[in-house]
């Protein structure tokens, strides 16, 4: 979960494209949770209330604490399941 969330951070604050910064960070989640044996994750959880916490937690990433959004991959995980 924490390489996930700290993989998925990085990538959103480095910003490499104009657009589909988010996209591609699920992407690449997606595709490291499956090599690692989990399941094809689900990220539509993430609305309402809940993206404004998805949000708070790539701003805590600024401050390299990665502690909300593990949190957030542990319920976008436990929901995939």
């Amino acid at each position: 979960m924490k390489v996930l969330a700290i993989t998925h951070c990085e990538l959103v604050l480095i910003h490499p494209f104009r657009e589909g910064n988010g996209r591609l960070s699920r992407l690449l989640s997606t595709l490291m949770a499956l090599q690692a044996g989990l399941p094809l994750l689900d990220f539509s959880s993430i609305k309402g209330k809940q993206r404004e916490v998805y949000f708070a937690a790539v701003r805590a990433a600024m401050g390299r604490d990665y502690a909300p959004m593990i949190e957030v991959f542990r319920k976008v995980v436990t929901a995939s399941s």
